[in-house]
């Protein structure tokens, strides 16, 4: 009987700790979602403000309203927990574009890189951190542990 109580308190207080985790991953997923937002939105409304921009990494400038329309969705399907998976994926693949676009030019390690990479990892992160799913799927330690 005491190792079916400890067993269950062991597991409770781990279930307790681990709230802490999905709040700091729903932190994480605000971080990005609201970098998305800004992005997608400057994109749409202002696409005058970032036309250097993309002039100097070879898209046209009227592209950007495509762009803005892209990222968007991405960060809309990251925002909804039942499509999240899907945004991240996505989101991702707009990451990568953006480090591609500036290791082209030879901006290797350059600020937009950077920023695309930390933002992918913390769209990661804390898509893994809210989502028991994910954890599951991609364990960070062996069950038997």
């Amino acid at each position: 009987m005491w190792a079916k109580s400890g067993a269950l308190g062991d597991k409770m207080a781990e279930n307790a700790s681990f709230r802490g985790g999905v709040a700091l991953g729903w932190v994480l997923s605000a971080i990005v979602i609201l970098a998305l937002v800004a992005d997608g939105a400057v994109d749409l409304f202002a696409p005058a403000l970032i036309s250097a921009q993309m002039e100097e990494t070879g898209f046209p400038a009227n592209l950007a309203t495509v762009v803005g329309l892209i990222i968007l969705v991405c960060v809309i399907l990251y925002a909804i927990p039942r499509t999240a998976v899907l945004g991240a994926i996505l989101a991702t693949g707009f990451f990568g574009g953006a480090i591609c676009a500036h290791f082209r030019l030879g901006e290797i390690g350059s600020p937009p890189q950077l920023i695309s990479l930390l933002l992918g990892v913390m769209a990661w992160g804390g898509l893994y951190l809210r989502d028991e799913r994910i954890r599951r799927l991609l364990p960070l330690r062996s069950v038997d542990d």
